[in-house]
């Protein structure tokens, strides 16, 4: 606030109101007419006593008022959103704030103030929203003007935008931009596997003096999934092009789509975009076959009944052909079981086999059993339960089934079925691996688990390398198998006794979720794979996790990121089998882990981020806020920041090298003073003495 000024002004403070001024002047005149047209001696000096009269009732007064003026304020709005950091636009943006800031300091009776607009995440450069929020607490009377240094992207553009002062924009650029830009206009976050994901993109071209040109040219586009060869498209310049992607496996797949630089384009961030779709399986077919009905039948059926994701074949043997008691087969009210169409015509359409306690008695020939071998070499899965039928001379093991098992029979008969209790352990392998690591009640070799009665004695399967998970107590013998075979999968449970748990025999076990594990394992399931790598951006960090079955921490990750430059990563045990790291990942675009011979890959920033939507530097938005205001667009390359200048309402508020803020003389009254010019005293004196004067004269 200026120190205080005083202004004095003459102003009329009527004794009467204006329609009885009114009313009196007009008899006044009236009066005064009637004797000039009779020519009355006296009608000079009557005119006198009633403009006396008139004068001393309209009030004049000399006002004096002493006031403080308040400062003007100046609003600098300087943008420092993603999208500023193309190029040298930061750079210029900051010099020309900070000269502006100094010229602001050295006008008198100017407040300068400044908003700085940060990055906000997926909303853009919200400008006119920013300038909003400052304004709301600076009178419109005192409001210099508006100065908002940007690129001119800004996403609320179109907002009301009326000030009662100059919006000036200054530009870091030399002069409008052309951008080209990949919009993806539709993709599915999710995939079935089997099937194609429809993915729609647009190629446009931003800022071309004819955009009708732009509209049909043919550009590249290439398509990269998951570090895979690229796939190389011709496609339009705008209309929407349609993608067809195949979703081959489950799990996150990242796909990348870029075109070409447009010859002299702000920058090529924009033309490219990552996406990552998740394959999803529709549903799991499983087929589960039970040698015969016992206690641990239930238990499978109840689990993958519960799935909703599995649809589920049972059958049980109740009949084997070898019992033979004449019975007619028309009055047989069993079904007949289908080898035929399971084994043969439908056995690929399975995602996983059960054979649950399955001995053969001759129900399945030689043939079909080899086409389950030839499923799982081709990349099929097959979960084996066994119980005493395994050591017996009808077992699995005598048939070319035998060269999938990782365990045989260690002895046929009763010597090769142990009967005796031991609790189930998790072996330090086992503790690695995903399918029992972690399990409900395991606690540290100690598992509150109840006990199990029956086991079979087995020897590893040479020609077929295993996992074991876990055993019959501490160093007992294999209770869970797993192993690769081709591209299969298969898993042996070397007990039919986990049916005790599902009833809590002495506190029971976790039945269910290892039968899941080892279910879902079998079908492929990613984040249950032994050896795995995995790589996530959350937040603008990359995070990295490598599983590993082996017992040695892995070794250093090489991290390649979207600008090809690569570095190495060292990871960190968390856990046995699972080890971690993570590092900034600022770049938008596909980032490349690669560890030990496995590659994993992550999308890092949304798909169409609005910062980078558009990478002009362009006018073209606020451009027509500023004509509005009579504020001027400015170009800041290589020209710099213009001069401030206060100009009075009304003037130039822009022009060669320089912009304008109004001065706008906004004031507190702090004391007023009013000094009547015609006493009453002297007015009644003048009137009285012109009254006489004409009564004399008339007189006469």
């Amino acid at each position: 606030m200026t120190a205080p000024q005083t202004l004095a002004a003459l102003r009329f403070l009527p004794l009467l109101p204006p329609w009885a001024l009114l009313l009196l002047g007009a008899v006044a005149a009236l009066v005064v007419a009637l004797s000039f047209w009779r020519r009355a001696r006296g009608a000079w000096w009557r005119l006198a006593a009633f403009g006396a009269i008139l004068l001393w009732l309209a009030g004049p007064s000399l006002i004096s008022e002493t006031r403080h003026y308040l400062p003007d304020i100046g609003l600098m709005l300087v943008d420092h959103t993603a999208s500023m950091r193309v190029g040298n636009r930061l750079a210029l943006a900051d010099a020309a704030a900070a000269r502006l800031s100094a010229e602001a300091r050295a006008i008198p009776n100017l407040e300068w103030r400044t908003v700085t607009m940060p990055e906000r995440g997926s909303q853009g450069t919200r400008l006119v929203a920013a300038m909003h929020r400052a304004l709301a607490d600076i009178p419109a009377d005192r409001l210099a003007g508006v100065v908002a240094i940007t690129d001119g992207e800004a996403s609320d553009a179109a907002a009301n935008l009326h000030l009662p002062a100059p919006f000036h924009l200054l530009i870091p650029a030399r002069g409008e931009q052309t951008d080209r830009r990949i919009r993806v206009v539709s993709a599915p976050t999710y995939g079935i596997v089997g099937k194609t994901a429809r993915i729609d993109v647009a190629i446009e071209d931003l800022g071309l003096p004819d955009r009708g040109t732009a509209v049909g040219r043919v550009v590249p586009l290439t398509i990269r999934r998951d570090g895979q060869p690229p796939i190389v498209q011709s496609v339009a310049v705008g209309p929407t092009h349609e993608i067809d992607l195949p979703i081959t496996a489950e799990g996150p797949t990242v796909v990348e789509l870029s075109v070409p630089r447009l010859p002299g384009e702000a920058s090529a961030i924009n033309n490219r975009t990552v996406l990552t779709i998740n394959g999803v399986r529709d549903r799991l077919r499983v087929l589960l076959v039970s040698g015969k009905p016992h206690p641990g039948e239930r238990t499978w059926r109840r689990l993958l009944k519960a799935d909703p994701s599995v649809d589920l074949v049972h059958f049980t043997i109740l009949r084997p052909p070898s019992k033979q008691d004449n019975t007619p087969l028309n009055e047989l009210s069993l079904i007949s079981f289908p080898v035929y169409e399971l084994f043969q015509v439908k056995i690929r359409d399975f995602d996983l086999i059960i054979l649950d306690r399955y001995k053969n008695r001759g129900l399945l020939p030689r043939q079909y059993i080899q086409n389950i071998v030839d499923y799982v070499r081709a990349g099929g899965a097959l979960l084996v339960s066994v119980g005493p039928e395994f050591a017996g001379s009808d077992s699995l093991a005598n048939t070319p089934l035998a060269e999938l098992l990782p365990a045989l029979p260690a002895a046929f008969g009763r010597s090769g079925v142990i009967d005796a209790p031991f609790r189930p352990s998790i072996t330090a392998l086992g503790q690695r691996d995903p399918i029992t690591a972690g399990l409900p009640g395991w606690n540290h070799g100690h598992p509150a688990w109840g006990p199990w009665y029956q086991r079979l004695a087995t020897l590893a399967n040479p020609t077929v390398p295993g996992h074991v998970l876990m055993r019959a107590g501490q160093g007992g013998g294999p209770l869970l198998i797993t192993s690769h075979v081709g591209r299969g999968r298969v898993a042996m449970l070397l007990s039919d006794q986990i049916w005790l748990w599902s009833r809590g025999h002495m506190g029971g076990g976790p039945q269910a979720e290892l039968l899941r594990r080892i279910a879902h394992w079998s079908m492929g399931e990613p984040a249950l794979a032994g050896n795995r790598l995995t790589a996530d951006v959350a937040h603008g960090v990359l995070t990295v996790t490598r599983n590993s079955l082996a017992a040695t921490p892995p070794p250093p990750a090489t991290v390649t990121g979207p600008d090809g430059v690569a570095r190495t990563l060292k990871l960190t045990p968390v856990r046995p089998g699972v080890a971690r790291a993570s590092l900034p990942a600022p770049q938008v675009g596909v980032w490349r882990v690669d560890e030990g011979g496995l590659a994993a890959f992550a999308a890092a920033g949304p798909a169409d981020p609005p910062e980078f939507a558009d990478l002009r530097a362009t006018a073209t938005k606020l451009g027509p806020a500023a004509a509005t205001s009579h504020g001027a667009v400015v170009w800041l390359d290589p020209k710099g920041p213009p001069a401030l200048r206060m100009v009075d309402p009304g003037q130039l508020t822009k022009g060669n090298g320089w912009i304008g803020l109004l001065r706008r003389r906004a004031h507190v009254v702090t004391g007023v003073d009013t000094v009547p010019l015609v006493p009453a005293w002297a007015a009644l004196t003048v009137i009285l003495l012109l009254a006489v004067l004409a009564w004399r004269r008339e007189g006469r």
